[in-house]
């Protein structure tokens, strides 16, 4: 439960994007990193067609984010299911399919690690967001002409590629396994939720 909580309010601590690589030179669905083959740029209901710069990059911004959080939750869940009864968190009592865990967290935790999750998102929002106080009422969630959706500064290991090229396939790679993740928790929630069963129980383990 520890990775799933803490691992969902981390994945708003973007890896960074050069500001120089040929990412950054134009925000257009023909330029846009993420489209491989055979598929190429997958979007059968025209969303980014239809979409400007602004909103463009607002679909991004989501689709990476979500991506992250969806990255980890795949992770928290395997892993809080894996040491069930046996975490020094809670006193090992939190037990069960891993959508139950939040519910089992003492009173109190839940307030705090909700603090946790929002004060990551204001500064999510400060680094990326135009202040409301700023932005037209017709455009809410405008993103800063200068920001790259994911984009907060956060590399720590030093991973980020000088490369333009190599930097877009780091992206592309990034974006498909968020692609994978999502579908995967969104499976490991309707699994769980249909039959009561842990992910790792459905394979004995």
């Amino acid at each position: 439960i520890a990775s799933l909580l803490v691992g969902s309010a981390a994945a708003f601590a973007p890896a960074p994007v050069a500001k120089t690589s040929s990412a950054m030179n134009a925000f257009t669905a023909a330029d846009l990193p993420g489209a491989l083959a055979p598929m190429g740029f997958f979007d059968p209901l025209g969303f980014a067609e239809k979409a400007d710069e602004k909103t463009l990059k607002r679909y991004r911004e989501a689709e990476v984010t979500h991506g992250r959080v969806a990255m980890l939750a795949v992770i928290g869940f395997l892993v809080g299911e894996a040491v069930e009864g046996s975490s020094f968190l809670f006193d090992a009592q939190i037990s069960g399919p891993a959508i139950t865990h939040f519910t089992q967290v003492p009173d109190g935790w839940d307030a705090l690690i909700i603090t946790f999750i929002g004060a990551a998102e204001a500064q999510r929002a400060q680094i990326g967001w135009v202040d409301p106080a700023d932005a037209s009422y017709d455009q809410p969630g405008l993103l800063r002409d200068d920001y790259y959706p994911g984009d907060i500064g956060f590399d720590p290991l030093g991973l980020r590629p000088e490369d333009p090229e190599e930097l877009n396939l780091m992206i592309t790679k990034e974006l498909q396994n968020g692609r994978l993740a999502m579908l995967a928790a969104a499976g490991f929630l309707a699994q769980e939720a249909v039959d009561g069963k842990g992910i790792l129980e459905h394979f004995s383990l």
